[in-house]
């Protein structure tokens, strides 16, 4: 919920005109169910960073405070284990819950509400069977008059009513079909209305995008500018599963909708995610800034164009266009001409590791004061046809300050999730021997490496062997005084991209790539 971006998160859940078509995937209710809580993200909101799957404890950033969200394991004393079904229908689709009464509209439950009683049956079934973790829920971080859950009755009185999903007569299967996928489990407005509180409703600026944990959730209506409406279907299908698209739409998931989709989407069977596209091409095509609301950026002595000379065009290139499989296009990119940018903002301040194919991002707003990010911002969203609102007020530094990363230096070291690839690190002492390298000595020294790593067989993509290398480099050289100059952030932004040209191309000898940052004028990303 909160880890999405761009489009949110799906589900597996076959409706035809109201009738649930499970049979071509499982008549077992606990691996139906297991299908449903991985497509519906439930793990994304239900597991604290490092924390046992499902247990809770992941906290959640909402406008009025911190909610700390509950274990969903069957454990007696902390999680699920004294609910009866009726107890987690209660919650699920009503929004109450048997222990703390009314559920802030964090959850759901505006959208749970139309999941069919096959699948909640499902979900349940799943979660009875997952091993119990006995793990207390957090307190969560609730000032007055909000800690007050009886006040919510005035929330749910205006926004919440309670319905099952009901197809259209007049629409195809195929549009039910993606309905249901969009409109219940898959919450996609949850992230993408313009005003989330107010929920699954009239009000909530459906689908226009909106601000989301720091992250803009963009426009997904199918106006040609500002949502999908220029995407082909191929486009956006392969976007969800992939986190980048094919042919002439630029952009690549950041952010919480990155997560979403290696975690969620991207397993979703190809005839759903259709379905899905299928469905918002139906949607009302909505618009949520004026081209008359913009100001002029396609000038030479624009605010922001000799900020992106500096530190951007080496990488986007000059006219934003990026370079073909290892840079994503500024020019023309979606997500980039967002209503809201905090997208932009969080990637310039906290970089991006590699994914799908393409090179690392250097966070490269670390070396720029707030203004000169205003200012590049404003210019790449207004540049070679671009067109968004400028920035204004606070964004840029409030942006600066909810920014955590490992490649800002903001946030600890990452850890290597793939298990094998971690055992292969370990073997060959990688750690050991990125310790007190020399910048100079980043070439040969991952020119050596890089074979080893790769002929270990792990079965992990490049994009997990440079991510690793970055996690190892990470653990040894973060607390290093040789890396202060020009600065830890610009340091391992290099390490990372020497890093990717040396396990992407191994024949250049990362011959295109600094073995030193010369100076915070010209950074490598």
């Amino acid at each position: 919920m909160q880890r999405s971006l761009v489009l949110a998160s799906g589900l597996l859940a076959g409706t035809i005109l109201g009738a649930p078509a499970w049979a071509q995937d499982s008549q077992d209710p606990v691996e139906r169910g297991k299908y449903l809580v991985t497509m519906g993200d439930c793990a994304a909101c239900h597991t604290a960073p490092g924390g046992k799957y499902l247990a809770g404890n992941y906290a959640l950033n909402m406008p009025f405070g911190v909610i700390m969200t509950p274990n969903l394991t069957p454990d007696k004393e902390t999680g699920l284990g004294d609910y009866s079904y009726e107890d987690f229908d209660k919650s699920f689709r009503q929004g109450y819950s048997k222990h703390v009464g009314y559920l802030y509209p964090a959850f759901p439950f505006g959208w749970f509400t139309k999941v069919t009683d096959e699948d909640t049956k499902a979900i349940w079934a799943y979660l009875q069977s997952i091993p119990a973790v006995n793990e207390k829920r957090q307190e969560s971080q609730i000032p007055f008059p909000f800690s007050v859950r009886t006040a919510l009755v005035t929330w749910r009185t205006a926004f919440f009513t309670e319905k099952r999903f009901e197809p259209d007569p007049n629409a195809s299967a195929e549009v039910n079909r993606g309905a249901y996928l969009v409109e219940s489990l898959g919450h996609c407005a949850m992230c993408h209305n313009e005003n989330k509180l107010v929920g699954n409703s009239s009000f909530a600026g459906r689908f226009g995008g909106g601000v989301i944990d720091g992250w803009y959730a963009p426009n997904i209506t199918p106006d040609g500018h500002q949502g999908i409406g220029a995407w082909t279907d191929e486009q956006v299908v392969t976007y969800l599963k992939t986190g980048t698209a094919p042919g002439d739409r630029p952009g690549v998931a950041a952010g919480p909708m990155r997560q979403t989709i290696m975690e969620s989407l991207s397993k979703v069977k190809e005839e759903d995610l259709k379905a899905m596209v299928a469905y918002l091409r139906t949607v009302p095509a909505k618009q949520t800034y004026k081209a008359k609301d913009l100001a002029a950026f396609d000038t030479k002595d624009a605010p922001g164009a000799s900020t992106y000379l500096t530190y951007c065009s080496s990488c986007h290139q000059p006219d934003g266009k990026g370079i073909e499989g290892a840079v994503p296009a500024l020019a023309g990119n979606t997500s980039v001409q967002s209503h809201g940018p905090e997208t932009v903002l969080r990637v310039i301040y906290g970089g991006l590791a590699a994914q799908s194919g393409l090179a690392p991002m250097v966070a490269i707003g670390q070396q720029m004061t707030d203004v000169e990010v205003k200012n590049v911002t404003d210019y790449i969203r207004n540049a070679w046809g671009n067109k968004a609102p400028v920035l204004s007020g606070s964004e840029a530094s409030d942006a600066r300050a909810a920014t955590k990363t490992m490649l800002s230096g903001t946030a600890p070291c990452a850890e290597i999730e793939q298990d094998k690839l971690k055992t292969a690190f370990d073997k060959l002492n990688i750690q050991d021997s990125l310790k007190g390298l020399k910048q100079q000595d980043f070439v040969p020294t991952l020119a050596r490496l890089t074979p080893q790593i790769k002929a270990e067989q792990t079965g992990v993509t490049d994009d997990d062997i440079v991510n690793g290398l970055t996690t190892a480099f990470c653990k040894v050289g973060r607390d290093d005084p040789q890396y202060a100059n020009p600065s830890w952030p610009a340091v391992i932004g290099t390490f990372s991209n020497v890093a990717y040209s040396q396990v992407k191309n191994p024949e250049k000898q990362a011959a295109n790539v600094p073995t030193s940052m010369p100076g915070a004028t010209t950074p490598p990303k």
